[in-house]
């Protein structure tokens, strides 16, 4: 990538978050949830999606209550609110996406409806996690590769202030990202309409 390589201020990261057999007990159970098709722009996406708390419309930008997170990925919930440093509560929006090979996620940073803390835990393929700000001369860019079982956090400018992407996946991938809600939301139990 072109640019002054920095690395964004904010981000942490943790190879291993879970071991083998946690990552193997995981992939069967996300393997039997339903997915459903990520449409933006008129397009659908080759990664396929499933929301836990909120789901979010990614025409309308809105947030609507759905299920709860299934208590069998409470622990994954837990530790990834622990890589934080937030109580699992706060994590209140849960999405995994599964991407087969080839599948890519385009330049963009997390809704602004979501709070100020994203986390995530990648299984199966490693991937990059590509990072940029700026244009020009001052296009700042930084390129992490998310080993399996690894997270990540995102705060502060790196939450904020960057863009990040993820270029093709060699083979099937999935992330849990668990994100945190901005304001009154962030500590209700419903949405008011």
């Amino acid at each position: 990538m072109r640019g002054v390589h920095e690395r964004p201020a904010g981000l942490t990261y943790q190879p291993e978050l879970i071991d083998d057999d946690e990552e193997r007990s995981l992939l069967t159970a996300l393997d039997a949830l339903d997915f459903h098709d990520v449409r933006m722009h008129g397009q659908i996406a080759r990664r396929t999606v499933r929301h836990f708390g909120f789901d979010y419309d990614y025409g309308s930008f809105q947030l609507t209550e759905t299920e709860a997170l299934p208590v069998a990925l409470h622990w994954v919930r837990d530790r990834c609110a622990n890589l934080a440093g937030l109580a699992p509560e706060a994590l209140a929006q849960a999405l995994v996406t599964r991407y087969p090979p080839g599948s890519v996620i385009g330049w963009h940073r997390d809704a602004p409806t979501f709070g100020p803390t994203v986390v995530g835990l990648s299984l199966g393929s490693a991937c990059l996690l590509r990072f940029q700000r700026g244009s020009g001369k001052d296009r700042r860019v930084y390129e992490l590769e998310l080993a399996p079982r690894s997270g990540y956090v995102l705060t502060g400018a790196a939450r904020s202030s960057w863009q990040h992407s993820i270029p093709p996946v060699p083979q099937l991938r999935y992330s849990l990202t668990f994100r945190t809600l901005r304001g009154a939301r962030a500590g209700s139990d419903s949405l008011a309409g």
